[in-house]
């Protein structure tokens, strides 16, 4: 074993201690008995690394399905479709693993969130494929999510603290509000907007990155402010 090797599995083996999760949207006292139900109820064969699989191939096929889209309205019922069983494999996943007590802290947080990161660059390449949204709308949300992620793992490893939900949205929230517009699209994909016609998704992309960097900021200032104050700058020596 080399020296890089040695020091790499010194510090996964380190006593580790898991951050607290902060879930505090909407839906979240419901979805939490929900998920709960489901999870008791899963046969023994079904383990937390099928749901995340399952998560991943659903967002996978919730961005061919906006390609698809582009073609036949038909593409648009199957992205609801996919978000829903994203839903299921990526609530359930952690969910599953406490009932049955085979936690793997670690491993689960980061294969479940890099699992994220592939499920998000997949769903809005589709959207930016799909002729619904256009493509630098896509790329620019895709940016400030991914930047929006970085300060949320940040502040994981920082402040041992997991925020699942900003301003009492969450995970679920996102979904539904992206089915919800997903089949508007369906029925209205273009609105006026001060005199101008514009694309439904376009709209909707420029809101959600504006609150994404407003959630950003806000979280950035928080967690530096919480930090400063756990390590203060030493005073200056005479």
């Amino acid at each position: 074993m080399n020296a890089t090797t040695a020091t790499r599995s010194s510090s996964v083996s380190r006593p580790y201690q898991n951050p607290t999760r902060v879930l505090n949207s909407v839906l979240a006292p419901f979805e939490k008995r929900v998920l709960f139900w489901l999870a008791v109820r899963m046969p023994a064969w079904v383990h937390s690394d099928h749901l995340t699989g399952l998560a991943l191939a659903a967002m996978l096929g919730a961005g061919l399905s906006f390609w698809l889209a582009s073609v036949t309205p038909i593409g648009l019922i199957l992205v609801v479709a996919c978000l829903a069983v994203n839903w299921f494999g990526d609530s359930l996943d952690g969910t599953l693993a406490r009932v049955r007590r085979h936690e793997r802290p670690r491993y689960g947080f980061y294969v479940d969130h890099a699992a994220d990161l592939f499920g998000t660059l997949f769903l809005l390449g589709g959207v930016a494929m799909s002729g619904y949204m256009a493509p630098l709308v896509a790329a620019a949300l895709l940016a400030v999510y991914f930047m929006l992620s970085a300060e949320i793992y940040l502040a994981t490893h920082t402040v041992g603290r997991f925020t699942m939900s900003l301003f009492w949205i969450g995970p679920t929230e996102l979904r539904i509000l992206l089915a919800v517009g997903t089949l508007m699209l369906a029925v209205r994909p273009a609105v006026e907007l001060f005199g101008q016609t514009v694309r439904l998704f376009d709209v909707g992309g420029v809101c959600a990155i504006a609150g994404l960097f407003v959630a950003l900021v806000v979280s950035a200032v928080s967690n530096t402010r919480t930090l400063y104050r756990a390590e203060p700058r030493p005073p200056a020596r005479p």
